[in-house]
């Protein structure tokens, strides 16, 4: 399966100010790629890319005051085949973890583990250890949590979220990450594209989507809280233990968003040289 992807992403700038970016996909995807993945800056600036502690691919650059334009393109391969189940994944017991997943136990800006401890035992804690016990805190916070983008706050924690029992995607990812930490399941943030690829679309546009990976066995499984279905044609872009280590853009400084929109769907004939992403 091909699959086109891109955005066109613009912002006012009413003063010079620092960019960081994590718009390009996951290094781990790289070579499913069918055509350059680059991001296009306008005005043209120097931009330096780099790799962040997690294994993100980042771009750093100046934007001048005025409007600023991030755009993309590109084409990539994908099996086609919906995230993998595996009902008899285990749970690693803590003492044999490897050292650079036990960040993924720890509290985070939006994933209170401390808060939700008793919680999470209460709720979760007799259940067979596994993946069942994982698939079980999705559907939790699936069937508890209504998604609403009139619902939308950049700064809601998943405390906030097991509260009000209303979000985002990101929002279902936080308060299932946080459940599963609480359990000694280690859990990441996920973000990347997710078109309607196998399933009915819906009438609302495209975006940028946030799912989770927990650790069991010895590998990173996917999980998602909000759709709770295996889903087809997902590209990571970006990990990290939540969405404040996935930001798509930082600004150190004002940006007002202007214009956001996100392209993914599969391509079924052979595409164009030239592709638009306002061309309709």
């Amino acid at each position: 399966m091909l699959i086109r992807l891109g955005y066109d992403i613009q912002f006012d700038i009413p003063q010079d100010v620092p960019f960081v970016a994590i718009l390009n996909i996951h290094p781990s995807r790289v070579q499913d790629l069918h055509e350059p993945d680059h991001l296009i800056i306008e005005p043209d600036v120097p931009a330096t890319r780099y790799a962040d502690v997690f294994g993100n691919m980042c771009t750093k650059f100046f934007a001048p005051a005025g409007r600023l334009r991030l755009s993309n393109s590109t084409l990539i391969e994908d099996s086609g085949e919906a995230d993998p189940v595996n009902r008899q994944a285990r749970e690693v017991p803590v003492e044999y973890l490897p050292e650079k997943v036990l960040m993924y136990l720890l509290a985070s800006r939006y994933c209170e583990v401390d808060l939700l401890t008793d919680t999470a035992a209460r709720l979760f804690g007799g259940l067979p250890r596994g993946w069942d016990r994982v698939q079980a805190v999705c559907d939790w916070v699936h069937e508890h949590v209504v998604f609403s983008y009139e619902h939308a706050r950049c700064t809601r924690t998943a405390v906030e979220v097991f509260n009000e029992k209303a979000g985002v995607c990101r929002d279902f990812q936080h308060l299932a990450i946080t459940l599963c930490r609480c359990l000694n399941i280690p859990a990441r943030y996920a973000t990347g594209y997710l078109g309607d690829i196998g399933v009915p679309a819906v009438p609302s546009p495209m975006d940028f989507s946030a799912w989770f990976e927990v650790y069991l066995e010895d590998c990173w499984w996917t999980f998602d809280a909000r759709h709770n279905t295996p889903r087809i044609g997902r590209v990571l872009m970006a990990t990290g233990r939540d969405a404040a280590d996935c930001a798509i853009t930082t600004s150190f400084g004002s940006a007002y968003l202007k214009k956001f929109e996100v392209v993914t769907e599969e391509v079924h004939a052979a595409v164009p040289a030239a592709y638009s992403l306002t061309g309709g």
